[in-house]
């Protein structure tokens, strides 16, 4: 008795779908080939390159080391004493 292939499907990944005119769409299709890839393939890492550097602005930031220095120097000097702050955090909370 012949035995049957099992195949099995992956699962799709949610479709993410954009309008683009049609000389956008060129110049996309000419960047990704020259990238040796499609334009799916090619709009999707670029667009995650971006969300990454967006994202990495979001919790980095970069000094050269003079700056880097006086930065943490700051970080660790003592707090500041702001008699503005102190006397408007001492007021009761009026909400309501």
């Amino acid at each position: 008795m012949p035995r049957k292939a099992v195949t099995t499907r992956r699962k799709k990944e949610p479709r993410l779908s954009i309008r683009a005119s049609a000389q956008v769409k060129k110049i996309l299709t000419q960047a990704a080939r020259a990238r040796h890839t499609n334009v799916s393939q090619f709009v999707l890492q670029a667009s995650l390159d971006a969300a990454h550097a967006v994202l990495a602005d979001q919790t980095e930031f970069r000094l050269p080391p003079a700056q880097w220095k006086a930065f943490c120097e700051r970080l660790d000097a003592p707090a500041k004493v702001i008699p503005a702050l102190r006397d408007l955090f001492s007021e009761p909370e009026t909400i309501g």
